[in-house]
């Protein structure tokens, strides 16, 4: 069975949110202001996304850069990380790792774009 994809990405001046469909279809961007007024709101809309697609949803957090302690709470209640629920299953992402690239010889980001939807 193919999973609905969620990315997750806070900061300090908001929370960005992207679903995808199975076939890596962009369905819905979000941002939002950074801490919810209730410890349970973020998990109620992946939740509410979920029910609305009729199928569970992989949340991944993007752990760069690092939320600190008032932001962890706002987002997850007392836990530094979210529960995962019957319907969303939490997932964090480490930090990117930039790759190293071979300056010079024309301008290869056509090429690369394609070698990763090979690989």
């Amino acid at each position: 069975m193919h999973t609905w994809k969620t990315t997750i990405h806070p900061s300090r001046s908001r929370l960005r949110i992207l679903l995808t469909d199975p076939e890596g279809n962009e369905v819905l961007k979000a941002a939002l202001p950074p801490f919810p007024q209730h410890p349970r709101a973020l998990i109620t809309l992946l939740e509410a996304l979920s029910l609305w697609l009729g199928s569970p949803l992989a949340a991944a957090i993007s752990a760069a850069p690092p939320v600190d302690r008032r932001g962890a709470d706002a987002l997850f209640g007392d836990g530094l990380f979210p529960i995962d629920s019957a319907l969303v299953r939490f997932d964090l992402l480490p930090p990117p790792r930039r790759r190293r690239t071979i300056p010079g010889v024309g301008d290869f980001r056509q090429l690369r774009l394609q070698h990763r939807r090979h690989a």
